[in-house]
């Protein structure tokens, strides 16, 4: 069999045959088909049901062409069926977590189940979580080999040289106003009371679930306070080679045999117990009760006016903000390196302006260099308060990209183009190398791949 074949007319007539084996048991009606990549099908109606989910997710379609969508579609299952042959793995359990999630996400805006079930054209709940189940599925077998196919790319610097030096000069870059932010935080302390009514409060969770039969999921849904326990069904997926939550939690989940409730015990996050539902290799199903211990009024206002001492203390000149950060913030993180902030992004100290979070720039904007900020109020998703003061300093206001000033940025760049040239140079290959129908209604795209294989 060649490696292409076009599809003749009277096969969009036939009930689609060659599927994946899920979608396969699933296939309850005919369908026309669009396209065959390896073994992935494309109907005829994932097309324009790519177009509403775009629209759904508040994305525009405005000008994309139906060739475009179906190219889309086309190099996702090109890296999802050559993921497979590569023996890349996606864990169902970690599939079924996140279609909870996006279902939670989608009842959100349509309240209505069933509605949801006829905006995805399916037949029931069920054909729907089977439907998003590939879907997912599909998209993280692509997102795998992606990362796989460009995972050893470096750049040398005479590599970012060569990139940046073919730029022409009118087309170079500008960055943004670009500084440095430092911070120290004040945290309400929590009493040795309060933290011991949490682990007694845990330890009892455990006497209930052990010796009397009490169900863990039940106390999780009706107690615990970590949001991402129902955004992901009550259960999390833990692999030994891929770390996932803090080490703390990670030991003591590590540690459980199927069926065992640990003993409390704390993280950066608060006050814990774990379950270990199922152990499959490397993988643990884990779920755990999280509870918050209190902080009394006095706590919040003693934080509050502790940091207002350091701030004058600073502002009187008889202590750096580095040196007074080192010594009194609560924020471990940036404690030790003066109160300096690390971009997430460049992992380095500069900051875009353009490119912050509204709320942070909201408390730096008005802030001159060196200048101390009054005390500002934070709040965070578990509605703990906390108090901080900033600091900016090293503005650098937008300009043109300089070879020694932006090399960070500018090997990102290069890099970047790097790795697409990489994927595109893999697709290429790939697409010679797959077997690929495409169908008669879509012989005539200008695909940007080689697709069609003319």
């Amino acid at each position: 069999m060649s490696a292409q074949e076009i599809i003749e007319e009277e096969a969009k007539k036939e009930v689609v045959k060659k599927v994946d084996s899920t979608l396969a048991k699933n296939a309850k009606k005919v369908d026309g088909v669009a396209a065959v990549v390896g073994d992935y099908i494309i109907l005829d109606s994932d097309v324009p049901r790519e177009r509403e989910q775009i629209i759904a997710a508040g994305g525009s379609v405005e000008g994309v062409t139906n060739c475009q969508l179906l190219g889309k579609l086309l190099e996702n299952k090109l890296y999802a069926h050559h993921a497979i042959q590569d023996s890349i793995q996606v864990s169902d359990a970690e599939v079924r977590q996140e279609v909870e999630y996006t279902i939670q996400q989608f009842l959100q805006q349509k309240p209505d189940i069933d509605e949801l079930v006829k905006f995805y054209k399916q037949e029931d709940e069920k054909g729907l979580r089977d439907y998003i189940f590939e879907i997912i599925k599909g998209n993280k077998l692509s997102g795998k080999m992606q990362a796989k196919i460009v995972e050893e790319i470096e750049i040398t610097p005479e590599e970012v040289r060569t990139f940046f030096d073919k730029i022409p000069e009118d087309e170079r870059p500008i960055f943004g106003t670009e500084l440095k932010v430092a911070q120290i935080v004040a945290k309400p302390k929590v009493s040795e009371e309060e933290k011991q009514k949490v682990i007694d409060r845990l330890k009892q969770f455990k006497v209930d679930v052990v010796e009397n039969g009490a169900s863990f999921r039940s106390k999780v849904v009706l107690y615990g306070q970590d949001p991402g326990m129902k955004q992901s069904g009550y259960i999390y997926t833990l692999n030994r080679k891929k770390p996932k939550m803090v080490k703390e939690f990670r030991q003591v989940a590590f540690s459980l045999q199927e069926g065992e409730v640990s003993d409390p015990f704390e993280t950066e996050f608060g006050y814990h117990i774990v379950y270990c539902e199922k152990i499959r290799g490397q993988e643990y199903d884990v779920s755990h009760i999280l509870l918050f211990p209190k902080v009394s009024i006095e706590a919040v206002k003693e934080a509050k006016e502790r940091l207002e001492k350091v701030r004058q203390r600073i502002v009187d000149g008889d202590i750096t903000f580095a040196d007074a950060a080192r010594e009194s913030s609560d924020e471990k993180e940036t404690r030790g390196d003066g109160g300096q902030l690390i971009n997430p992004r460049t992992q380095d100290y500069n900051f875009d302006l353009t490119k912050m979070g509204p709320e942070q720039y909201a408390q730096i904007q008005n802030l001159k260099d060196n200048e101390v900020s009054q005390v500002l109020t934070e709040q965070d998703r578990k509605g703990n308060v906390s108090y901080k003061i900033m600091r900016v300093t090293d503005r650098i206001d937008e300009h043109e990209a300089s070879y020694a000033r932006d090399y960070l940025k500018i090997k990102e760049l290069a890099l970047t183009e790097k790795k697409i040239k990489a994927i595109e140079k893999w697709q290429e290959e790939k697409i010679l190398d797959t077997y690929i129908k495409i169908s008669g209604s879509y012989r005539d795209c200008e695909f940007s791949g080689n697709w069609l294989k003319k």
